[in-house]
C-alpha cells in the first residue's frame, strides 16, 4: 500500500531496477509507436505544416519526458505522462478552423491553462468529474468512430499495404496483443519508406528543429477545439490514468500534476505542441508488479519512459516527414488501428447503462457526424444535445413512483 502523499514519500528504493528500466523503455516505446500517426494525423487536420509538425513532436517529447522525470522522482511514485491521443483524434475529427493552425495553437494554450486552472481551483476539476461517464464516453466514441473505419476503407485505396497492415495487426494481436500496433506501425512506416516519396522523405529528413507559432484566439477554436480538447484530456486521459494508479495502491495529490502537465501544455504549444497528461493505457506497464515486485522501484519505469520520449524526439524529423508525404488514408488506418481498443471501451462505457443509453447514444452520433454548426465542431454539439437529453430524462429520488 502506497504511504500518505502529503509530503515527498521516503521508502525503501535504493538501488537500479533492470527490470523497471525495461518496463519504462516498453511504455515509451509502445505509448509512441502505437499513436504517433494519430498525433501527426491530428495536427495536419487543423493545418499544420510539415515544418510544425516537426517542431510539435520535438516539443510534445520533451514535456512528455522531463514531466515524467520530474513527477515520478520527486513523488517516487510511477507517474507516467503521455499525449492525449483522444484528443488528437478529437482535431482530425474537427478539422480546419477559422484562423488556421495558429488558431488551433491559440485552443492548445488554452487548454494548457484549463488544466493548470485545474489543478490551482478544485471546483473545475470536480465539475469535469461530474460529466456523467456515458456521456463522456459516447462523445469519445463520437470521436474515435470515424478513424477506427479507416483501416478497411483503405483496403479499397490501397488494397496491398492496407491487408499487410491488417493482416500484421491479426496476427500479432493473437500471439502478444500488447504489440499487435507497434508492429502494424513499423510495417505502415516500412511500406512509406520504401515509396518513392517515403525515400525521398528519409534521405531529406534533417535534425528535427522547433518553429514558433504566434497563436491566434477566437471564438470558434475556444469552442470548437480548447473546450472539448480539456474534456477529453481530462475524462480520458486524467480521470482514468488517476484510476489506473489507484488500481495499484498509488494515489499521488492531484494538483501538482494538473500544474506541470498543464504548464508544459501551455508553454510547448507556442511550438505546434499538443497536450499531455496522465498516461491511462502505458499507466500500468509503469505501475505493475511487471515493472518491479517492489512497489517502490516503481517510480524507476516512469522515470526512464520519460528519458525514452526524449530520445523519441530526435526521429521528430524522420517521422513526421515520412508520414505526411504518404497516402493520408494509410495514415488513417494506421491511427484507427491504436484507437480500436480506445473505441471499444469507450462505446462500451457510453451504452452500459441504460439508463443513460439514449443520452450516450445521441451524444454519439452527433459526434460522430461532423456536423459544424457557428463555426463549432460536432464534439461540443454532441456533448450540448446530449447533455439536455440527459437532463430531459432525469429525474431526482424523491420524484420516483413508489414501488
Amino acid at each position: 500500500m502506497a504511504s500518505s502523499d502529503s509530503a515527498p514519500v521516503s521508502v525503501p528504493s535504493a538501488g537500479l531496477s533492470l527490470r523497471a528500466v525495461g518496463a519504462g523503455l516498453l511504455a515509451a516505446l509502445v505509448g509512441y509507436a502505437s499513436s504517433v500517426a494519430v498525433v501527426i494525423h491530428g495536427l495536419t487536420a487543423v493545418g499544420a505544416s510539415t515544418e510544425q509538425v516537426v517542431s510539435g513532436l520535438v516539443l510534445v517529447g520533451f514535456a512528455m519526458g522531463l514531466t515524467a522525470m520530474g513527477l515520478s522522482l520527486y513523488r517516487r511514485k510511477p507517474i507516467s505522462i503521455a499525449w492525449t491521443t483522444p484528443g488528437m483524434a478529437l482535431l482530425a475529427a474537427t478539422g480546419a478552423v477559422e484562423g488556421g493552425f495558429a488558431a488551433a495553437v491559440g485552443a492548445f494554450v488554452v487548454t494548457g491553462v484549463l488544466i493548470v486552472i485545474a489543478g490551482l481551483w478544485s471546483p473545475l476539476g470536480r465539475w469535469i468529474a461530474a460529466i456523467p461517464k456515458p456521456l463522456a464516453n459516447g462523445m469519445l466514441a463520437g470521436i474515435l468512430l470515424k478513424l477506427c473505419l479507416a483501416p478497411f476503407l483503405a483496403v479499397s485505396q490501397a488494397p496491398g499495404v492496407a491487408l499487410l497492415v491488417l493482416a500484421t495487426w491479426a496476427v500479432v494481436g493473437r500471439v502478444a496483443r500488447l504489440y499487435a500496433v507497434p508492429a502494424a506501425v513499423a510495417v505502415a512506416l516500412g511500406a512509406m519508406a520504401l515509396d518513392s516519396s517515403g525515400g525521398a522523405a528519409l534521405s531529406g529528413a534533417a535534425w528535427p528543429g522547433v518553429a514558433f507559432v504566434q497563436p491566434v484566439f477566437t471564438w470558434e477554436a475556444m469552442v470548437g477545439i480548447a473546450l472539448p480538447l480539456f474534456v477529453v484530456t481530462m475524462a480520458s486521459q486524467n480521470i482514468p490514468g488517476l484510476a489506473v494508479l489507484a488500481t495499484y495502491n498509488y494515489a499521488p495529490p492531484t494538483r501538482p500534476i494538473f500544474l506541470a502537465t498543464g504548464a508544459a501544455s501551455a508553454l510547448t504549444a507556442l511550438g505546434g505542441a499538443p497536450t499531455v497528461n496522465l498516461a491511462a493505457i502505458t499507466a500500468a506497464l509503469c505501475a505493475s508488479p511487471d515493472a518491479d515486485p517492489n512497489p517502490a522501484r516503481r517510480w524507476q519505469a516512469a522515470f526512464v519512459s520519460g528519458v525514452g520520449y526524449i530520445l523519441f524526439a530526435a526521429l521528430a524529423g524522420v517521422t513526421a516527414v515520412m508520414v505526411t508525404r504518404s497516402p493520408p488514408i494509410l495514415i488513417e488506418a494506421v491511427a484507427g488501428l491504436a484507437l480500436v481498443g480506445a473505441f471499444g471501451s469507450a462505446l462500451m462505457g457510453a451504452v452500459q447503462a441504460e439508463a443513460n443509453r439514449t443520452a450516450a447514444l445521441v451524444t454519439l452520433l452527433v459526434t460522430a457526424s461532423g456536423l459544424s454548426f457557428a463555426g463549432v465542431g460536432s464534439a461540443f454539439w454532441g456533448l450540448l444535445l446530449g447533455g439536455a437529453v440527459h437532463l430531459l430524462h432525469w429525474r431526482p429520488a424523491v420524484l420516483q413512483p413508489a414501488k
